[in-house]
């Protein structure tokens, strides 16, 4: 029987934690193959009808990024503090997508399976992830000195892309007028809601005021790209959806570019210098390692 002592920081994934994530995983799979596959077809497959083809492409990546984050909780990951920041991502997105639900109500189908399992998953969602993040918590293990730190510069421009990404979807969360006739794509008052509760996933940014660990931002900036990625080849599919004539359009664009590009070098970096034992090394910003 494990002590009290023995239960904290030994940085377990708990068992319970890895449940919910088997659990949720292929609802997510489900999702993404009828929204990113049939995106035209969601008034025949999915909770509600949605126009245009982009919107439900953009929420499909979420989806995929969010079933290979449980897939790496599930299967891979050793260690809590690794995906920590992932389950309160997910927790806000669940939360705002249901309330959502709640004021466009008359906007489902209601007769469709597609809608009751979408409202169970978000009305209980939150709460299970949140009973995960808050079972786990005690586990976590503080940094140490031979741990990877972000270096400053690094940790900056994190929090900025956070700051902007968290301020648009609050936009368009909470003044979705405002916002639908700037957007780049047709937008109606629920999908406005929708996108953005993807882009408060940006939220997850935050945490490195917190802990600057490279293993704690490792998976989440994995999940980043694989979101990016899938989002601009949605863009290219959806490119007549498109309106030229609106500056927001472009602003995606090259925000959308900008943050894979600056993704993938700050991943490349840090993989390529990692260290095979405890000796400093610099990290990109130019912080060194374990430094405080």
């Amino acid at each position: 029987m494990e002590t009290g002592a023995a239960l904290v920081g030994d940085d377990r994934i708990l068992g319970y934690t890895r449940v919910i994530s088997a659990i949720i995983v292929p609802f997510l799979l489900a999702a993404f193959v009828l929204l990113y596959g049939f995106p035209a077809d969601t008034g025949r497959t999915f909770a509600w009808t949605i126009k245009p083809t982009m919107t439900p492409m953009v929420l499909a990546s979420a989806y995929l990024g969010g079933a290979y984050f449980f897939t790496r909780v599930l299967l891979v990951e050793k260690r809590w503090h690794a995906v920590k920041i992932g389950f309160l991502a997910v927790a806000l997105f669940a939360t705002l997508l249901g309330i959502a639900t709640i004021i466009h109500w008359d906007k489902f189908n209601h007769s469709h399976v597609a809608f009751w399992t979408w409202a169970a998953l978000y009305f209980t969602t939150p709460f299970l992830i949140m009973g995960a993040w808050l079972a786990n918590r005690r586990r976590e293990a503080p940094p140490v000195s031979r741990d990877r730190l972000l270096g400053p510069a690094v940790r900056r421009v994190i929090i900025l892309t956070g700051l902007l990404a968290m301020l648009t979807g609050l936009s368009m969360l909470l003044a979705p007028a405002l916002m639908i006739p700037i957007w780049p794509w047709a937008l109606t008052p629920l999908t406005c809601k929708v996108v953005g509760a993807v882009l408060a996933l940006g939220s997850a940014g935050f945490w490195v005021l917190d802990d600057a660990r490279w293993t704690t931002f490792r998976l989440m900036l994995q999940v980043e790209i694989l979101m990016i990625v899938l989002i601009l080849i949605a863009a290219v599919r959806a490119l007549p959806e498109f309106d030229p004539g609106r500056p927001l359009t472009w602003l995606f664009a090259a925000g959308m570019l900008a943050v894979l590009l600056g993704s993938v070098w700050l991943y490349v970096s840090m993989e390529r210098n990692q260290r095979p034992g405890p000796t400093a090394a610099a990290s990109p910003g130019g912080r060194p390692a374990g430094s405080a």
